[in-house]
């Protein structure tokens, strides 16, 4: 939809903006931690029964051995930046019922969610800005390995607010309509936000055939720029080959790519040439995020369940807006759904900095 959120009029740009989340109110146990970043975290909560799926972790594993790891980028710094509108004319003093702890402050949403669910165990927020919710699920994996819980709540929460939308239009990256990952006419991204969360658990000692399991994650940091890719893509063809390498499998064993796809000229060109430099143009692939709206730190998680319903659902989705796939990155680019039968997918999120995050899920065998 055209921006026009909160007191912003001024940009030319699309947003993915969730309805109601003005509205949604938390419950009254849980009221000091309300602003819009856990409003929507909420709101994710409650959908497709997660709820219920982490209580029955819980029951199996005990409240203590069940983490809760998190990527966000800005966290809650709306209720900061309005909170600033209401400072004392005289002293500049915040008003009294902000309360940066709970809101704006990064770690609020894992110490949200654990509030939410009673639970005990580890509690971690990862803000490596738009790979932030894939690399948790690294983290998890590794707690899961060492012994140290049975289960995690993994993911990511970003809310729109001010700092992003004028901080990427400062950086002139921002598309005067709806975005177009690897078209040949990309001209920017459009910020979205979302609440991603998937239960990762140990597995049992049997699975079902719609079960999903992680195989393998790979991670990497180039540094190259603070907010450009590497212009070959090396950070993002190290974190492929890690997640490659973590699962055991070949470049030929993987059916699907969701690529991070931001519909900016130079990530999508450097994306482009990583994967075609490990995979040539065999892997059918695309960006979901003409779909979504770029949600920066909620999109590794986003992606990630995407992925999931990919392989559970038997399809791959072709990238919405991209009318005219750019000749120029020799990739196998979906423009429109495809059915098929994957069995094994790869999830690519990268953010600034060159923190490059890069998951394979497979259907259970």
């Amino acid at each position: 939809m055209p921006c026009r959120f909160e007191t912003v009029r001024d940009l030319d740009t699309y947003i993915g903006e969730v309805a109601g989340l003005d509205e949604f109110k938390l419950p009254g146990p849980l009221a000091e931690y309300d602003c819009r970043n856990n409003r929507l975290a909420l709101l994710g909560l409650y959908q497709d029964g997660f709820m219920a799926a982490v209580e029955a972790a819980i029951g199996r594993h005990g409240r203590r051995r069940v983490a809760v790891l998190l990527g966000t980028s800005t966290s809650g710094i709306l209720q900061t930046e309005q909170a600033y509108r209401q400072r004392d004319p005289v002293s500049g003093a915040l008003p009294d019922d902000f309360n940066y702890r709970t809101t704006h402050n990064t770690y609020s949403v894992a110490d949200f969610v654990r509030r939410v669910f009673k639970l005990e165990g580890p509690a971690v927020v990862v803000s490596t800005a738009c790979s932030s919710s894939a690399k948790v699920f690294a983290a998890a994996a590794r707690m899961i390995a060492a012994g140290l819980v049975d289960a995690a709540v993994v993911g990511g929460v970003d809310s729109l607010c001010l700092t992003t939308l004028y901080g990427f239009n400062s950086l002139e990256l921002l598309s005067p309509s709806p975005c177009r990952p690897f078209d040949a006419g990309r001209n920017g991204i459009s910020v979205g936000e979302a609440a991603a969360f998937i239960l990762l658990e140990r597995p049992a000692g049997s699975l079902d055939a719609d079960d999903v399991l992680l195989l393998g994650a790979g991670e990497s940091s180039d540094a190259h720029h603070m907010s450009s890719p590497h212009p070959e893509g090396l950070g993002a063809r190290k974190a492929m080959r890690a997640a490659l390498s973590a699962a055991g499998l070949q470049c030929d064993d993987i059916d699907y790519i969701n690529l991070h796809g931001t519909a900016t000229p130079g990530n999508d060109a450097a994306e482009g040439r990583a994967v075609a430099a490990l995979f040539g143009d065999r892997v059918p692939c695309s960006s979901t995020k003409g779909a979504t709206g770029h949600t920066l730190g909620a999109a590794g998680g986003l992606e990630a369940i995407i992925s999931a319903l990919v392989l559970q659902q038997s399809f791959l989705p072709g990238g919405i807006n991209t009318r005219h796939v750019d000749p120029g990155i020799p990739v196998q680019y979906l423009t429109g759904n495809r059915e098929g039968a994957p069995r094994r997918v790869l999830s690519n999120a990268f953010g600034f900095g060159g923190t490059n995050c890069s998951l394979i899920l497979g259907k259970a065998e």
